[in-house]
């Protein structure tokens, strides 16, 4: 299986229980890796892959509509996207809010998933 990563995505997202986190967005940061199909690097055609520019606009946008109490449901529900509508093999996710609190640069969350 190949691999695809993105590595630092920023995205202004609501997530969060505290008041402050339900005032407005907050920047997060995503790092995405996911499986995809080898005939994609073989055919040399995207067609057979998953265009990750693509990924990065449908997670900003869906991230851009939805409020999340957790990382974790934010997490879940993108590597449910990668899984069923992408239909990426394998998701790992890193997701983490910057700089929430005195002291700490990130507070966040690590997922893997594959397809049943």
């Amino acid at each position: 299986m190949d691999f695809i990563f993105i590595e630092d995505l920023r995205v202004d997202a609501n997530v969060g229980i505290y008041p402050r986190e339900r005032v407005a967005p907050q920047s997060i940061e995503i790092n995405l890796t996911f499986g995809v199909p080898d005939e994609a690097a073989k055919d040399d055609d995207i067609a057979k892959t998953i265009d990750y520019a693509v990924v990065i606009s449908r997670i900003r946008t869906e991230l851009g509509e939805r409020h999340f109490n957790l990382l974790e449901t934010l997490g879940e529900y993108v590597i449910a996207l990668m899984l069923e509508e992408f239909k990426a093999p394998w998701v790992k996710i890193s997701i983490a809010k910057i700089g929430v609190m005195k002291g700490v640069r990130r507070v966040g969350v690590q997922i893997e998933r594959a397809r049943e």
